[in-house]
Order: structure tokens, then sequence, then C-alpha cells
């Protein structure tokens, strides 16, 4: 750590809650669950697992829905100084075995029976119940239990994300990241920071709290003295903004697609809010403008990633001032930020030329989880590999361009999906489009993209493919484009292109 003054992973939270201890922290089922309350169950979950031998050193895996309870035995466990993994919704019980396997010395859950394949893997582990195994037993926390134990250089939190060899690859931040972690610590907070900071009074939470970016923004929340609203489940968007009164919202970009194609036949009242962050997959820029339009100055495009949280952030502020310039960008680098642009070498390239995107932040991950050949590919020197295409424009805005494993090899020559999907998602009939990589016995692979069209529009292929040819090179036309009304969406909240060919195929087939 930087400063040896600043206390460890999650003592700014600690002391945060004990400073306003009749702030409302969460509300949940309509009700409120103050700071005060929530640090009362924080030690009640500590002293638990501390009588269960946990504590430096020892591992536990949590299962568990979003509920201020599952949160409070989250802070306990680390503030215990134990190596916290999140069982994220979605793993395949083949995963529950491995992430488990070994190396994990209890597991801590709300109900097993509601994670599929759990008992199973975490056969011969202590298995925890929050109710009737800790809180139940631990009417009182112990006096001492609220001080932090994490070592700063020991593994705080392990966030799983999707492999490419399908197996889930853990993301491991030390203590001292976390504590340097920028919505984590607000003695580190910038002017800019406070300022979005402002908008979290009820901050809508949903989805799983395992999820990097939902963490990273519920700091923000709770550290700001603002509200994490649950809502009841099972909720609809739009309407939950008004349903709740939520002032901010973090969306995955297929969830912004519905809330605006919800307004072309309803209007909801979302006048609450006041900060709107979108991120996770590409955004095209009509469909910004279109959402600022709508919804009015609250829409923010955020760009980062699990391994080292929010990279960039295009503000309302951003937009208004120069909105044809802003648009097709994800900001500028938030302040705790280094960022720059390399070659395939890995050698800075020139302002404006387009490179692999390479950044620095005190937040950033250490590494993956028993995977050092992954580790020594991302990591260098400190610096972290994006693996996305981009460039830094002459305002210092950064332009995203594609992945650099999201590529169609077309007889031996390599086409990035990137630029066509913006070539497409660019012409007036298309909303939004898709590009991958389909089987070809003549050519190894082939371009295949998939265009939603706009509403009312009915693309002409003759006019996409010239518009392709025109922007990127004739190479690179996609060899068949299908028209789909909707896109299937991936566990992580991102467009599934996969699931759009293997559907296409299985009716080819």
């Amino acid at each position: 750590m930087d400063n040896p003054n600043e206390s460890v992973f999650p003592g700014p939270l600690v002391e945060a809650f004990r400073t306003h201890p009749d702030l409302a922290a969460f509300e949940y089922r309509s009700h409120p669950v103050t700071r005060g309350e929530a640090l009362g169950l924080i030690g009640r979950f500590a002293t638990g697992l501390r009588a269960a031998g946990l504590g430096p050193g020892k591992s536990v895996a949590l299962a568990m829905g979003v509920t201020p309870e599952a949160f409070a035995a989250q802070i306990a466990a680390l503030l215990l100084g134990c190596r916290v993994t999140g069982l994220r919704p979605g793993l395949t019980p083949a995963h529950l075995a491995q992430v488990l396997d070994g190396e994990t010395d209890a597991v801590l859950t709300d109900d097993p029976d509601a994670h599929p394949g759990l008992t199973q893997a975490a056969r011969g582990l202590p298995v925890f119940r929050l109710g009737p195994d800790l809180l139940d037993k631990h009417p009182a926390p112990d006096p001492d239990v609220l001080i932090p134990r994490g070592n700063p250089a020991d593994v705080a939190l392990i966030n799983l994300t999707s492999g490419s060899t399908g197996r889930p690859k853990g993301c491991m931040q030390t203590y001292a990241s976390m504590t340097a972690q920028w919505s984590w610590q607000p003695a580190r907070w910038t002017e800019r920071t406070r300022r979005l900071a402002t908008g979290y009074g009820r901050y809508l939470l949903f989805g799983t709290l395992t999820s990097a970016v939902i963490f990273e923004h519920l700091g923000l929340c709770l550290l700001s003295g603002g509200t994490a609203v649950i809502p009841e489940q099972p909720f609809v968007f739009p309407q939950v903004f008004e349903q709740y009164g939520v002032t901010a919202c973090l969306l995955t970009v297929p969830r912004l697609h519905h809330i605006l194609d919800t307004f072309r036949t309803e209007r909801i009242d979302t006048s609450s809010l006041r900060t709107l962050v979108v991120a996770g997959s590409s955004l095209a820029p009509h469909r910004l403008a279109e959402a600022t339009e709508l919804l009015g100055p609250v829409v923010h495009h955020g760009y980062g990633q699990t391994e080292t949280g929010m990279l960039t952030l295009l503000t309302p502020d951003d937009i208004a001032a120069d909105p044809k310039h802003a648009l097709s960008t994800v900001g500028i680098p938030t302040d705790t930020v280094e960022l720059t642009v390399r070659n395939h070498q890995g050698r800075p390239v020139p302002d404006g030329t387009t490179g692999e995107i390479w950044t620095r932040t005190d937040g950033a991950f250490s590494g993956y989880w028993n995977d050092p050949e992954e580790t020594a590919d991302v990591l260098r020197d400190g610096w972290v590999r994006s693996r996305d295409l981009g460039h830094v424009d002459e305002r210092g805005f950064v332009r995203l361009s594609g992945r650099i494993r999201d590529v169609i090899i077309v007889n031996a020559i390599v086409h990035y999906a990137g630029p066509i999907e913006r070539s497409l998602a660019g012409h007036p009939d298309i909303d939004q489009a898709y590009v991958v990589a389909a089987p070809d016995q003549t050519t190894g692979e082939a371009v295949y993209a998939f265009v939603v069209p706009r509403a009312g529009r009915t693309p002409d292929m003759g006019a996409l493919k010239a518009l392709v040819a025109a922007e990127v090179g004739e190479a690179s036309v996609p060899a068949r484009i299908t028209i789909t009304s909707e896109v299937p969406v991936a566990p992580s909240g991102k467009p599934d292109k996969k699931a759009l060919l293997t559907a296409l195929l299985g009716e080819s087939g």
C-alpha cells in the first residue's frame, strides 16, 4: 500500500458505518437496514466464522443471493483476512467442483438447495448456512472482531470470469489492491469521483455480489452515504426506476436496448435518475444519443475489466459539450488509471495510432489463480494487457476498435469483427450488428453477420455489403447477413454471439 496510514480493506467501510449508524445502508423488502444494523450483522458473521477457525490464509467460497445478510457475510470474511471466492450464478456442477477442489476451507451459503450442484461439489467441506449455522448461534459479536486482519500481500478476492477454455478464470485481487481500489477508498477520491458519487443516493442493487463491477459501484454508493436498493423479484425495467425512486443504476448494453425499446411504446417516469452507467460491451453512438435524449443528461458510458475495474468514463458533460465527437468514444481515463496504446511487440505507438490498450492502476488484479501462463501473458511489469484494440484521440478520449481475439480468418487472412460491426451498425437502417466466424470448407472461416433493424426499417443486404466494402474493404464483406429481431444474452449480461451462430447453423443443418 502506498500510504501506511490507510486502513486495510474493508476498514474504510466499517469506519463509515460506525460514523453514521442511523443512515440506511440497504433497502430490502421495502424496509431500511441501517448502517448500524449492517455492522451488527458483519460482527456476528465474523464472530461465527472466526469460531470455526477461519481467518488469514483460509479460503472461503460464497454461494449467495443479493441480500444485506449476504453482503455482511462477505465483508465479515474479508475482515478476518480470508481469501474469498464468489461462486457466480450459472456455474455448472463441473465448474463448481473445479473451483472448490482442494483449496477451499469452507463454503458459505444462504440456501444450498438454491445453487444446483453445490452440495455435491462441496462434499467433504464445511458448509455454513448464514442463518442456522452463523447468525442463530452468535447473537452478539465479539468486541474485537471488527478490526481488519487482512495482510496487504494476501489475496482478498477471487472474481471468476469465463475463460477461453471453458474453465472459469479466477482474477485475484490482494488486500493491497482492494485498499487502493478507487471506489472503496474515500481518502483517495478526486473531485471527479465525488461528483459521480453524488448520484448514488439510491443505487439499484441486483444481479450478483460476485460481480466485480457491481461490487465496485456498491462501494461507491455505501461510502458516499447512499442506500443500496434491492428490488423485490421479479422486477421489470424501466418500471423499476419509478417504483423504487432509483437515482443510480449500472446496466449492460442489452438491458439499455430493452429500456429504449420500451420507451417507444410506453412512457415511464425516470425523473429520479441521476446516474445511469452503461458498460460491458460496445454501445452504438446512435443508441447512446437516443438514451441521452429519452432519459436526460444522466447517461454515462463506462469501459473496464474484471482485472482492472473501471478504466474510462464518458459523462453527460462530455456528451453535451460535443456530442458528435464524444458519442463514438468511451470517454477519458479515470483519475487513478494510466493508459497507453501498444503494438503487438508491447511497444508504445504514436498518438492516434490503433493498437492494444494497456493500463496500470493500483487497484488492478495480481494474476489468475493457479494459471501462471495466462498471468504472464496479461500482466507485464504492473501493466495489464486489455486485449482490446483502440486508440486515444487528440482530445484524450479513448476509441475502441474491437477485441484482439475476436477475429475471422478467411483464406489465412485475419479480419477483426469490431470494424465490420461498427460499419454495419452505422447504416441508418441498422440498430445493432454482430459479426462471428463461421466454419467454411473453402476458406476455412467465413464472416457471418447478424443485424437488428431499426424500428420500421427493412435493410437492403446489397447496401449493407457495399457499405462494409467501402469502409472496411472488399475482403471483409460478410458472406452472409441474417436479420434477427433479438439477440441472446450470455450469463455475463453481454450479447451472446456464439448463440446466434449456433441457432443459425442448427436451422441450416
